[in-house]
């Protein structure tokens, strides 16, 4: 299962992004390889529609449960379409990789 995170920086050490349409950051965890993967949101600078935007990219890159603090109405309404689990989630002190390990 893929796990990701919106994240500021594109390292482990990062703290979350609180934003997901227009999050820095994906930080993907890939929870049988034990893998971390970082990938720049390419809908981060679009001019609208940056929620669906970013939730199609995470589609693409094969997430199962996203973790934010904050889904638009219209990135919820297309990660729900496509199946993706969402949790909204708040702690600006943890970095990426404990907020990944505790919620695979």
């Amino acid at each position: 299962m893929k796990i990701a995170v919106t994240a500021l920086e594109n390292n482990k050490s990062s703290k979350m992004d609180p934003r997901f349409g227009r999050g820095a950051y994906f930080a993907v965890y890939d929870t049988e390889s034990k893998d971390y993967q970082f990938y720049i949101n390419e809908a981060k600078d679009a001019s609208g529609g940056a929620g669906p935007k970013a939730a199609e990219q995470i589609v693409n890159l094969g997430v199962n449960k996203l973790l934010s603090s904050d889904f638009g109405p219209k990135a919820k309404a297309a990660l729900e379409s496509m199946g993706v689990e969402m949790v909204v989630f708040s702690d600006a002190e943890k970095t990426v990789e404990d907020i990944l390990l505790e919620n695979s």
